[in-house]
Parts: C-alpha cells; sequence; structure tokens
C-alpha cells in the first residue's frame, strides 16, 4: 500500500485544494471536487473497505463513473434495464491525504448520488450508507482522518437488477466534493432564498440561513449577506448578529429588497447570487455563494402563472440517462439535451421518476426552462422485484426532505411531485401516504405546490389520493379532461404525462402499417403506427388541450430516447414479477422524438410546429424508393405557418390547409372509438414516386415563410462531420458531439446507408463514447467505430486539460475520409 502514496499527486491536490480566499489572516477553503483519482473493482472483495488492503491491482479513474455502460450488452441483464450489467458489488477506493493545519477543521465527504446500496467507509470505518442512488448526500468524516498520514476512503455498491423499470446505471455516477470546514460554517443545504413579494419596480429577497456552531462553547456569529447580479454588481446587503449554542445548529432570516429585478422567466434566465460570509470577531470563517432567481409562480384553475402572465407548460418527461455516456453526469450533455428540448419548443421539464442530477437543475435555471421536481415511482406497494418499495418505510421521509432542501433554490423547480403512477392508487388508504408525503413538502417549503402523475381513472380520484396534492398530474387520459373540470371545478391539472407515441428515426413502412412490426424491431416514423396500449398520436393530445384551456398543458413520453424499457418490444411474465424480453435486441426506447443519440425524428417537427412560432416546415418521408417508381408514397408536411404547397421535380401537387385538410392517424387508446382519427395538425399528399425533389413550401396570409427540399441521393461516397461545438475548454470534462453523415458525392444524406465509420482521435481530447441511436443495436457505445443507422451516427469527444486542438479523423470502405479539428481552450 506504500507504494500508492503517488507524492506528486498529492502534492498536486494540496495545491489545488488550499485554493482560498483570506481575509485577516483566516484561511477560507472552498468545496473541492473529489473527482479524480479513484480505484475500482467490480468484485466481492472481503473487508474492501480495510486500510492494508492491496489496492495496486485495481482499475484508476475518474468519477462520474458508470460501470454498466461499458457493457456488454446480453439479454440475461434484461432489457428493462438496457441489457447492461448494473447489478453485482463493487468497490470505490481513493487515497489522500490532508496536512496537519487542518486538524481543527471539519472534514465532511458528499456525494451527489451513488446507484446504489451504498455504504461509505473512512479509514477502515463505517460511516454511513444510502439506498436510493438519486438522493445527494453527506457523511461528517471528522473523527477518522488522520492528518498529515494517508487516507483512504472506500465505497461499495451493491445494485440490484430490476431496481428501476429504466436503466439506472451503476457506480459512483455523480460528483463528489471533499469539504474542510471551520467549526462554525453554513451546513449543507443551509440556505433558503425565495421571493415572497416581486414587481417591477422591486422585489423582497428571503434568505433563511442555517448556522453551525461545532465548538464546545456559545458563539456570536456574524452573518454578512451580499447580493450581485450577473454583472457582479451588488444589489443589498444585509448583516446580521446572532448566538448559536455550543454544538447546536440556528436559523437566521434576512429580508432584502432588490431595486428594479431582473426577472427570471421561460428563456429569460436572469440570475443573482447571494454571497454570505460568516464572521467570528471580524474574521471570516466561512464564505457560501447561491444562485437564485427572481420571479413568482401561480397555479389557478385557469392556468400557470409566471410572473403574472399566462404560461401553457409544453414539457418533456426525462430519464438520467445521456444515451451512450450512460448515467454518469456530464454538465455538456445535459446542456445539450436540453438545448435541443428548447429547439423543439418545450419550455418544462418533469424529472422522471426520481430527484435529477444538481446539473440538470443548473442547465435548466441557466436556459429559463420550468422543472417538476419528482421524487419516487414506488411508495410501498412494489413495481418491480428490487424497488424503492424496499425502502419506503425507512427512508422516504428523509429522501424527500434532502431533495427538496437541496434544490429549493433553484427557481425552475415550480412543483414538487411525490410520485408517479404509483400503485396505492387502487388503495382506499392510499390517501394516507400521499397525504403524509404532501405535508413533508410543505413543511419543507411553502412557496411551491405538490403534485403527482395519476394513471389510475378514475381510482385516484374515488380513492382521494387527488385530493391530497395540490396540482393534479393526470397520465394518458386526454379523453377525460372535460369530464375532470366538470366534476371537479376548482381543482388544478394538466397532463403529466402523454402520448408515448413510438418511432424509429429515419424508418418507413411502404404501404403504412398502424400496428408494430415484429420482423424489424422498429417503428414506423409516419407516426401513425400503434405501440403499448395506452399511447395515443401527439395530435389526440393536442386536440384535448385545445379544448380544454384550463388544463395546465402537457408533459410528453418522452424528450429523449433512453436506455432500458424498449416499448412497444419486449413484456411482462406476471408469474415472476419480473421482465422478459422475447424481441431482443430491442434494449432503449423508441417513445421519444428525439432518438438516443439526440437526432431529431420527423415527430420532433410535429412537436415544433405546435409549440413554436418561427416559421418553419417538415416534410416526410426521405425521397429514395427505388424499385417503386410509380408506386403511391404518403407525404406528409409538419407546419406552423397557414399552408403547404408540395412540389415534385418542380411540378405542384396542390396547396394544403392546416386546420382543413385532415391526415388520418389510427388510434386503438381507451377512451376514444378505435380506428381512424382525423389530425388536423398534419398535412398529407398521395405521390407516385419518381425520383428527383421533394420539396415543400410553407406561407402564411399569401407570403413565403419557410421551405424544405429533400433529394433523391446517390450511392455513398464520403463522410460529413459537423460539430455543435468547434472549441471547447481544456478541463477535461468538456464535450463536442460529432455528427456523422453518409453522403453521395452532391452532399446528400444517403438515407439508408449503413456504412460501418471508424475513428481516430489525436492531440488533446479522446474518444468518449459513439452511437447511432438504433435502439435494437447492440454496438458497443466504447469502441471506435459504429455502423451508419439510417445514414448517421455520432462521435464524442471529450477533451483533457491540456490546450490545443484534437483532430478527428473518420473513415469507411469506399467512403471518402472526412477530418475535422476541434479546439481546446
Amino acid at each position: 500500500m506504500k507504494a500508492l502514496k503517488l507524492t506528486p499527486l498529492i502534492i498536486l491536490f494540496i495545491s489545488i485544494f488550499i485554493s482560498s480566499c483570506q481575509e485577516n489572516g483566516v484561511e477560507v477553503i472552498a468545496d473541492q471536487e473529489f473527482n479524480k483519482d479513484w480505484l475500482f473493482l467490480k468484485d466481492t472483495v472481503p473487508n474492501g473497505e480495510a486500510i492494508n488492503l492491496d489496492d495496486s491491482t485495481w482499475r484508476k479513474l475518474d468519477v462520474p463513473h458508470d460501470w454498466a455502460i461499458e457493457g456488454p450488452f446480453d439479454n440475461k441483464n434484461n432489457a428493462r434495464n438496457g441489457g447492461l450489467p448494473i447489478d453485482g458489488i463493487a468497490w470505490y477506493r481513493k487515497h489522500f491525504t490532508l496536512e496537519d493545519k487542518n486538524k481543527n477543521k471539519q472534514v465532511a465527504i458528499e456525494f451527489d448520488g451513488v446507484m446504489d446500496n451504498s455504504k461509505i467507509y473512512v479509514n477502515g470505518n463505517f460511516v454511513g450508507e444510502r439506498h436510493y442512488g438519486y438522493s445527494g448526500f453527506e457523511f461528517d468524516i471528522t473523527p477518522y482522518i488522520k492528518f498529515g498520514e494517508d487516507n483512504i476512503i472506500a465505497v461499495q455498491l451493491a445494485p440490484e437488477v430490476l431496481s428501476e423499470r429504466w436503466y439506472p446505471g451503476a457506480g459512483i455516477y455523480r460528483n463528489v466534493r471533499l469539504k474542510l470546514n471551520e467549526k462554525v460554517h453554513i451546513p449543507q443545504w443551509g440556505t433558503f432564498i425565495s421571493t415572497p413579494e416581486v414587481t417591477s419596480e422591486k422585489a423582497t429577497v428571503t434568505i433563511k440561513t442555517k448556522l453551525k456552531n461545532a465548538t464546545d462553547k456559545p458563539q456570536e456569529i456574524f452573518l454578512e449577506t451580499t447580493i450581485v447580479d450577473a454583472s457582479n454588481k451588488t444589489m443589498g446587503i444585509s448583516t446580521e448578529t446572532i448566538e448559536v449554542a455550543n454544538d447546536s445548529e440556528k436559523q437566521l432570516t434576512q429580508h432584502m429588497t432588490v431595486v428594479n429585478p431582473s426577472l427570471w422567466d421561460i428563456g429569460k434566465p436572469n440570475l443573482y447570487k447571494a454571497i454570505s460570509r460568516v464572521k467570528i470577531k471580524d474574521q471570516i470563517v466561512d464564505e457560501f455563494e447561491t444562485e437564485f432567481g427572481i420571479r413568482t409562480i401561480e397555479f389557478k384553475k385557469e392556468g400557470f402563472f409566471l410572473n403574472g402572465k399566462a404560461v401553457e407548460l409544453n414539457g418533456v418527461c426525462m430519464h438520467h440517462d445521456l444515451g451512450p455516456l450512460g448515467a454518469a453526469v456530464n454538465y455538456r450533455a445535459t446542456e445539450r439535451q436540453m438545448q435541443i428540448m428548447q429547439e423543439m419548443g418545450a419550455n418544462a421539464l418533469r424529472t422522471s421518476h426520481n430527484p435529477p442530477s444538481p446539473e440538470m437543475l443548473q442547465v435548466c435555471d441557466r436556459l429559463g426552462i420550468v422543472v417538476i421536481d419528482e421524487a419516487f415511482d414506488e411508495w410501498k406497494e412494489p413495481k418491480v422485484p428490487n424497488g424503492y418499495s424496499k425502502y419506503f418505510d425507512q427512508w422516504a421521509e428523509k429522501d424527500l426532505r434532502d431533495m427538496i432542501k437541496r434544490d429549493r433554490n433553484h427557481p425552475s423547480v415550480i412543483m414538487w411531485s411525490i410520485g408517479n403512477e404509483i400503485l396505492e392508487q387502487g388503495k382506499k388508504d392510499g390517501w394516507k401516504i400521499a397525504k403524509m408525503l404532501n405535508d413533508i413538502c410543505h413543511d419543507e417549503d411553502d412557496s411551491r405546490p405538490t403534485t403527482a402523475g395519476f394513471n389510475y381513472y378514475p381510482a385516484s380520484f374515488v380513492n382521494q389520493l387527488a385530493a391530497q396534492i395540490d396540482v393534479v398530474g393526470v397520465n394518458y387520459k386526454p379523453a377525460y379532461y372535460g369530464e375532470i373540470r366538470e366534476q371537479n371545478p376548482d381543482m388544478i391539472f394538466y397532463g403529466s404525462e402523454t402520448s408515448s407515441q413510438t418511432s424509429t428515426r429515419g424508418f418507413y413502412e411502404i404501404p403504412q402499417e398502424y400496428h408494430v412490426n415484429k420482423e424489424t424491431n422498429q417503428v414506423s416514423s409516419y407516426d401513425v403506427t400503434v405501440g403499448p396500449p395506452w399511447a395515443y398520436a401527439p395530435d389526440i393530445e393536442f386536440d384535448a388541450q385545445e379544448k380544454n384551456p384550463h388544463s395546465l398543458g402537457e408533459f410528453i413520453w418522452t424528450g429523449f430516447d433512453y436506455l432500458g424499457e424498449p416499448t412497444p418490444y419486449g413484456g411482462r411474465d406476471n408469474s415472476t414479477n419480473g421482465y422478459w424480453n422475447d424481441d431482443w435486441p430491442s434494449h432503449a426506447s423508441y417513445f421519444a422524438p428525439v432518438d438516443l443519440v439526440g437526432f431529431p425524428k420527423d415527430r420532433f417537427y410535429l412537436y415544433q410546429s405546435q409549440w413554436t412560432s418561427a416559421p418553419m416546415v417538415h416534410v416526410l418521408p426521405h425521397w429514395n424508393w427505388e424499385g417503386k417508381e410509380g408506386q403511391t408514397i404518403p407525404v406528409y408536411a409538419y407546419t406552423n405557418a397557414e399552408e403547404v404547397e408540395l412540389f415534385v421535380n418542380g411540378i405542384s401537387f396542390g396547396k394544403k390547409v392546416k386546420g382543413k385538410d385532415l391526415t388520418d392517424v389510427f388510434t386503438e387508446y381507451n377512451g376514444f372509438k378505435k380506428g381512424i382519427y382525423k389530425s388536423k395538425y398534419r398535412l398529407s399528399w398521395q405521390v407516385p414516386y419518381q425520383p428527383g425533389s421533394l420539396k415543400v413550401v410553407a406561407y402564411t396570409n399569401g407570403k413565403q415563410v419557410a421551405s424544405k427540399e429533400l433529394k433523391t441521393a446517390g450511392k455513398p461516397a464520403k463522410i460529413s462531420l459537423v460539430a455543435d461545438r468547434n472549441t471547447i475548454k481544456a478541463d477535461g470534462k468538456d464535450l463536442s458531439f460529432i455528427t456523422v453523415r453518409v453522403e453521395d458525392e452532391e452532399g446528400n444524406l444517403c438515407p439508408k446507408s449503413d456504412n460501418l465509420i471508424k475513428f481516430k482521435v489525436e492531440g488533446s481530447g479522446n474518444l468518449a463514447a459513439v452511437g447511432n441511436g438504433n435502439s435494437a443495436s447492440l454496438e458497443s457505445f466504447q469502441e471506435n467505430y459504429i455502423k451508419s443507422f439510417f445514414g448517421k451516427s455520432l462521435a464524442i469527444i471529450k477533451g483533457t486539460e491540456n490546450k490545443g486542438e484534437i483532430t478527428i479523423t473518420a473513415t469507411g470502405e469506399n467512403l471518402t475520409t472526412a477530418t475535422l479539428t476541434i479546439k481546446t481552450e
């Protein structure tokens, strides 16, 4: 073990760790990332926490880390969880040294999330445990630290298969921080900021701050809180003095006024910071920054109001995985997901069905997206054999309170959700748990309402669960919105989970089929196919929302495709309370308008046509139908303009008027008559196929406002590389997402190509992952090659901490090589 003391790394750690601000000779040390140089072994290691354990052969890596995403895919791992090896015992260990001068500090270790059933040890001593992989937590490890010597923190994980209905990931998959605090300090999640009174002229900012005194005598503590705007201009200062007894905590409340506030709003993410400085006898002993926004939220039976203005919630539900990157959190990957959602027109997120990463809420704060922060997918009644029901009685209150305390300063968060489709809806006494969780939310934060997603109708109403929360979420029940309002005239409700339409990017069935194709494991992107029995086309929800304007809006299932739950393929074996998949290799979902790697499907543009105002038009399918010359091909157009004209090789096939000319969509949805639904949200033509040009032109008030053209592609001839960003940070975390296109000589996408593309990365970066959005592909995300899927694939490039350049070279048989350079700075 002594050979692992790694003196150069210790020196580097100390030099970084003691970056601080000083005033009057007292050093204030900020929380430091504790992500580098962990040791990892997936194995049952007896006494894996032991100080004298030889870990010299363990794998060295940085966290966040998801071991399961490395694969391989295997049906025995259960397709419900992505067909990836999420379960088993694994250990993480880290060696570190703290100087003797820190002996009077309080040392804590903070994890944003460990997946899951984690046990934490320091120098062989058991510190604590946490079962819920989505919960953040912190432990005081001061009693176990040996200052000036080598210390070992060890983390044992024991995730189980079917602990979730989707892919949860595995490992220390969120960020870790080591904290060195003075004995008088602000404890974890110790600030709570609200804005109870807001006008355009001024805003009242209420800041509640907990102060901890871990000394053996009472302390007179001076708290100075400064509010600064985005340009770091001081907007107000408040100072208070309070006496805190020894070994105790006390809360102090400050009220401050910000004149002419810049309000946080949808797409207008104006943010402020509250800088809290704790002093003892004029010496700063702690300093803490809290980012927040000034805004008002109000929920009425007529709708949701942000800063006094009605806002229709155009929302998406999202699981936490990042596609080929797995569950390991990355800020840029998270940001890219939500930027793509904004481009579609989404203004809201539901964090289904668990607490999100802190990074997700930071992203939504900074993009101007409102959030429903959700706690649980299970209460006491199990949905899967190893779900949260095993821990609910012991841990539910703590997990819920911790989520709220962690997330309550984010202006993006507008509601607390206590559960999704919980089975207690069917129990006559299920309302008791709903009330208990609702009361916890109100106790921790009285500035936001509670909600839940109910799918049992009318059971959730009859059994009084809906009556226990403030805003009622209704899953997959657009046919009953009018009835709900009629029977509950004062109820505030919305579509908390809608549509569940399934499709595959780039795949079209000719002739059109209304049922899932069990031979291809792909679903037609015409989006008329029936998927799971509860699903229905987006058009039905659009119509229901339009006819029921009292609904706050909808949250589609889902924004992005995700790993696991490969609906509409696979199924459930009720005899074993488990899940099987007779449609392997399907192992990822088909639900979203965006595929697993972030490429928009056609449905993306259907939502964009309803949720955005900038003129747009989209046309489908592709125009490569060799062998079908003269046969009829259905052509669809989506637009937010008034009408669209279709041209084939320059010849007009006529104009269609949105809202007047209807398109057939099939439905088997319960609540509607089975059969053809006439959609006013799509325009369509029946076109005899001839190769060449397919073009749509959109008009409003008779004026052309948008157009889009597809051309029949020739043979695959070259590779095209397009980066989402050509310059990234040299911080070892930032990413560039490279779209890889297979094109003909003229630069047209070859929509049926499946060429194998190989990648070579040189310079100040590496290949983090590859993917192609194919939910039925068992290709590894970790290799340096991937097949194109309907003409496209993705390469994810991660920079190192070295400034310079990254050169990406893509090659394929009989294709012209492509090269792209990314700068790191």
